[in-house]
């Protein structure tokens, strides 16, 4: 039998158990694998727009950032931290709730709009990947105002606003009626065996090194049994659904922070490999944060008032740097189940915009916050690192779809783009 049957034959078993991803040390130590770590997952943490003279570094000595007050506390976090500046958008003039943050398309052809998030979730399935939610949208008031969220397939797609109803699409209906989670775990066991049983059957068709990396495969799958055991005596596990919510908060930003949560645990149970959190819409974000003494709407009354200090962005712009920090710390805090490190070391996170510069409605400088974890897709450094670039925008979301494997990007952006490639610099060698 030749190695690439074997691999086919490998890889359609993972796909009909709906565990493919079981297979992927040992199919990559067969073959040889692109260079860099290509994350499982990737998470869109989306908002309106800010004001170039906030956001901006400080300072720069190299490619390394001394963070601004409004981005400050990504300082807690800045070794996996690449902020990008600079990139100009296709379509600089479409203003507010023009589809090219995700799409790299304007409104002239909306019969092509396709936001990245959906691009490459259709990739991932098409490629065998198969989870209850091929992508995940979250997100209060994405529509507040008359306004837009970024993801579109052809037409705008709406986020999921209540945590209550997040939690019941993504674990009201995990465990069937009438099955305890007893009777989860010994399905979980009875397929691990069946792969364990599959897989032995090739060891009379490989060599000896192949046999080696075939039971150190089969002892990582003994170690993912063990994990699912001390999950359901309540010793430790990755998958466990959050907390139910109590009920939907009046406050956009609390239910968001619910968002954050079930969006983890989705993540953590599998039940979706590409996410996004919305902060409001393009047109609208009600603020209410009395710890900070901040109140107000986003659009009218923090981005095209208090220039140019912009106080009050700042503040909002910190908490909600904060909250992307958050997000790391969560999926650090989670073991992946079968042994590869952290949620957040499998994750590329991407803080994205509707445009750069708001107070202008200026398309052009394009902003985007991007993270990975430790020997992750991105090429970091301990202090962090500042980007900036000429290029469109619409490379660094090509650069989203390099890190999850999606490296054919016909039918997504747009088709005159003479570089369709990702953004030089941003992967690691």
């Amino acid at each position: 039998m030749r190695s690439h049957h074997r691999r086919a034959f490998l890889q359609g078993l993972g796909a009909s158990v709906g565990a493919g991803f079981l297979f992927t040390p040992f199919l990559d130590s067969i073959a040889q694998a692109a260079p860099g770590k290509k994350p499982k997952r990737l998470l869109l943490f989306c908002t309106m727009g800010t004001a170039t003279q906030i956001w901006k570094p400080a300072s720069v000595a190299g490619e390394t950032p001394t963070f601004s007050e409004a981005t400050s506390p990504l300082a807690a976090v800045k070794q996996h931290v690449v902020l990008v500046d600079g990139l100009p958008s296709g379509n600089p003039g479409n203003n507010h709730g023009a589809p090219d943050s995700l799409t790299g398309l304007g409104f002239s052809d909306p019969a092509r709009l396709l936001s990245v998030d959906q691009f490459i979730a259709d990739k991932l399935v098409a490629g065998g990947t198969t989870t209850l939610i091929p992508s995940l949208l979250l997100g209060a008031e994405s529509t507040v105002n008359g306004g837009r969220s970024p993801y579109y397939r052809a037409d705008n797609l709406p986020t999921i606003a209540s945590p209550k109803s997040a939690y019941s699409t993504l674990f009201g209906s995990a465990i069937p009626s009438n099955t305890s989670s007893d009777d989860v775990l010994r399905r979980r066991r009875s397929v691990l065996d069946n792969l364990k049983s599959e897989i032995a059957t090739l060891k009379g068709n490989l060599g000896l090194e192949q046999k080696y990396k075939l039971d150190l495969h089969l002892e990582s799958i003994r170690q993912i049994e063990t994990r699912l055991s001390n999950a359901s005596s309540g010793e430790g596990g990755a998958c466990s659904a959050p907390t139910t919510p109590a009920g939907d908060p009046s406050n956009p930003l609390e239910a968001n922070l619910l968002h954050m949560d079930l969006l983890v645990g989705a993540f953590a149970c599998d039940i979706t490999r590409v996410a996004a959190i919305q902060w409001g819409s393009d047109q609208a974000m009600n603020v209410e944060l009395p710890d900070i003494g901040l109140r107000g709407e986003e659009h009218g009354t923090m981005i095209h008032t208090g220039a140019p200090a912009h106080l009050d962005l700042i503040k909002l712009e910190k908490w909600l740097a904060q909250r992307f920090v958050d997000l790391i710390t969560k999926l650090k805090a989670i073991p992946e189940a079968d042994g590869s490190g952290t949620l957040f070391d499998n994750t590329l996170i991407a803080w994205c915009r509707d445009m750069g510069d708001s107070p202008n409605h200026n398309m052009n400088e394009m902003k985007f916050v991007l993270a990975s974890g430790e020997g992750g897709y991105l090429k970091t450094s301990p202090g962090g690192r500042y980007v900036r670039s000429n290029e469109r925008h619409e490379r660094v979301l090509l650069s989203l779809c390099d890190a999850m494997g999606v490296t054919s990007f016909s039918g997504f952006g747009d088709p005159n783009l003479q570089a369709k490639s990702p953004l030089p610099g941003l992967a690691a060698s």
